[in-house]
Formats: structure tokens, C-alpha cells, sequence
């Protein structure tokens, strides 16, 4: 039995290739047709197919049909669900400089206090 992966899972895959992220670069400037879409990229147009199967999939990017056009549109509802993720890490790690910080305020304190002891025993023993 496969096991269904959750949503966050699969946007985050969907995300790992640096294609399919330069795919959804580019609709950030509106719909773009597939042919338009896959110009820059070095592949056949079945490959960039692939990427944006993989992209729909994940509910990353909706294509419609306009006659002969296929425009494809960015749905960022899906990065939400990964910004929130990621905040929580960020949260963690903003705490963590935080402690750093007043560690190495401390430290430079303590510093300062010795080099101004070790500085005042110098001038005694002229």
C-alpha cells in the first residue's frame, strides 16, 4: 500500500528542481503560454510538459485553454502552506541569534572589564 503524501510534501517537491522553480519565476509576471513558457529553458517541450505536470499536480499552476493558446497561471495558495512551515523554523533561529547575541554582548563586556584591569595594573607597575 503507497502511502498518500500530504500537500506541504508535495509542493515541496514540486519545488526541489531548480526548473520547475525558474517555471513558477517566470508566471510571477502573468499567464504565460506553454511555447513562451519553455523558450528559455534548454529541453524538449514534452520535458517542460513534465515539469508542469508535476507543477499542476502540487496546485502550483493552473493551465487553461484559449483557442489555440495554452497560458499557464501561477497559484501560489500552495507557498503559503510552506512560508508558514518555514516560519516556524525561522521563529527557532531568530531565537537562537537572539541568545548568540547576548552572549557575545556579554563576552565583549567581560572583555573590556579585563582589558581595562590588566591596563590599570600596567600603569601601577611604572
Amino acid at each position: 500500500m503507497t502511502a498518500i503524501p500530504d500537500p506541504l510534501s508535495t509542493t515541496l517537491a514540486a519545488l526541489a528542481d531548480p526548473t520547475r522553480r525558474a517555471i513558477l519565476a517566470r508566471l510571477t509576471r502573468g499567464d504565460i503560454p506553454v511555447g513562451e513558457l519553455a523558450r528559455p529553458f534548454d529541453m524538449t517541450l514534452p520535458a517542460i510538459s513534465k515539469h508542469l505536470k508535476v507543477l499542476e499536480r502540487a496546485g502550483l499552476i493552473a493551465r487553461g485553454r484559449e483557442a489555440q493558446r495554452r497560458p499557464c497561471r501561477l497559484e501560489a495558495a500552495p507557498l503559503r502552506q510552506v512560508a508558514d512551515w518555514v516560519a516556524t523554523y525561522r521563529q527557532f533561529w531568530e531565537h537562537r541569534l537572539d541568545r548568540l547575541e547576548s552572549y557575545l554582548q556579554t563576552e565583549q563586556a567581560h572583555a573590556k572589564r579585563r582589558a581595562r584591569k590588566a591596563g590599570s595594573r600596567a600603569g601601577k607597575g611604572k
